[in-house]
């Protein structure tokens, strides 16, 4: 038989069920939701981990690039410390840095490391002629003032943006180096059995040894230059220093002997009073030249074109690289240590007596040390008042 067909009210019953099959529940309507929730969830650790990974190599990437130009900054830095030669800041931008300008102090800071634990060297920016100039002329007195009235100088004009290479190495680890060690100049005599040459070297045993230093007798003469400008209260006219250098044997027409490393075997005295201009360890004005205006400097004139008048016009001073190189105190120090030695020169008849009259001999022995401090300090002083006011350290 056929079947009946549904009644309404049994489809109307129906109805419901089969649409309810049909349509997703409220459970349904959430789960597809929940898979792809989880889906962008496993896809976000993903980006995640590879935002890890790319941030870790940019930062290598950036660690490496920071060591290269440091060393970059490290070798521009010696190149120019062998010429003698002030680094400026516009170099260090043009030749290491490049379009990284804003990683000037992350760059310099890794350098100052590498050149201190290798090279035993600094970095140092030298002192703006205005800045040193002001301050050398405030004097003692205005500098109280500045402490008590809590005033303090501007600071924005004391650097040049210049920088020198300086020894960061102890003095006491120096003068040991100096030291004569007899095993070290037996090698160095095996190393070198024809050391009577006067070409060479002589070899003294030691690590440092001045005489293999560059240029030692021109750093003689560039001392004794320094010494006469500070004791003429830190400026000396032409005609002066010319007139102190032929005292000492150094005339106009004489030369400043070279080593055998050296192009040049000697220097006219011009030509190497030029050089210390170039390599700013002295300094040349004019008298009375407009200093708003920058007065007039330059190389010293050749002797032959210049007369009395015009070396009286010019006056030397120190140049930056002596402030932060050497010091005034280091200078004052040669200065009276050699008037001392000088002196224990004069007396040294009082040692002929020593075999006649030992007691004697060993109470001038125990005093020695004492009278020798004394006549330091005594010497220090006179030069502190020849130069003007207190003797500044390296800066």
């Amino acid at each position: 038989m056929p079947r009946a067909a549904p009644s309404r009210s049994q489809r109307t019953q129906n109805a419901p069920q089969a649409s309810q099959s049909q349509r997703p529940t409220r459970g349904g309507r959430n789960r597809a939701p929940v898979e792809e929730e989880e889906d962008d969830d496993e896809q976000g650790e993903d980006e995640d981990e590879m935002d890890t990974g790319g941030s870790q190599a940019r930062r290598v990437d950036g660690e490496a690039e920071l060591d290269r130009k440091a060393g970059d900054l490290v070798r521009l830095a010696l190149f120019m410390e062998h010429k003698r030669t002030a680094l400026r800041r516009e170099d260090i931008t043009k030749k290491v840095l490049g379009s990284s300008s804003r990683s000037f102090g992350a760059v310099f800071e890794k350098a100052q490391k590498v050149l201190s634990k290798t090279f035993g060297m600094e970095l140092v920016e030298l002192q703006s002629r205005n800045y040193r100039e002001q301050d050398n002329t405030a004097g003692d007195d205005l500098q109280e003032a500045r402490n008590a009235t809590g005033v303090k100088k501007k600071a924005a004009a004391a650097g040049s943006k210049t920088y020198i290479l300086r020894s960061v190495l102890d003095p006491v680890i120096i003068e040991h180096a100096a030291l004569s060690d007899e095993r070290l100049l037996e090698e160095q005599m095996a190393d070198d059995p024809e050391g009577d040459d006067d070409d060479i070297p002589r070899n003294y045993g030691s690590i440092i040894s001045w005489s293999s230093t560059d240029q030692l007798g021109a750093l003689g003469v560039l001392h004794v230059i320094l010494a006469l400008i500070l004791v003429n209260g830190r400026t000396i006219t032409d005609l002066d220093l010319r007139a102190n250098l032929k005292r000492l044997g150094l005339p106009g027409s004489g030369s400043v002997t070279m080593t055998s490393h050296s192009t040049h075997k000697s220097l006219p005295i011009d030509t190497y009073l030029g050089q210390l201009i170039r390599q700013g360890y002295i300094d040349r004005q004019q008298l009375g030249g407009n200093k708003a205006a920058g007065g007039k400097r330059g190389r010293a004139p050749a002797a032959t074109q210049a007369n009395a008048d015009d070396n009286q016009a010019w006056e030397w001073r120190w140049g930056n690289r002596a402030y932060s190189e050497i010091g005034e105190k280091a200078v004052g120090q040669f200065v009276a240590e050699f008037m001392v030695e000088r002196t224990r020169d004069n007396d040294g008849d009082d040692d002929d007596d020593e075999n006649a009259a030992p007691a004697r001999a060993r109470g001038r022995v125990k005093n020695r040390s004492e009278v020798v401090e004394k006549k330091l300090a005594t010497i220090l002083k006179g030069i502190e008042r020849a130069a003007g006011g207190t003797l500044t350290d390296v800066r």
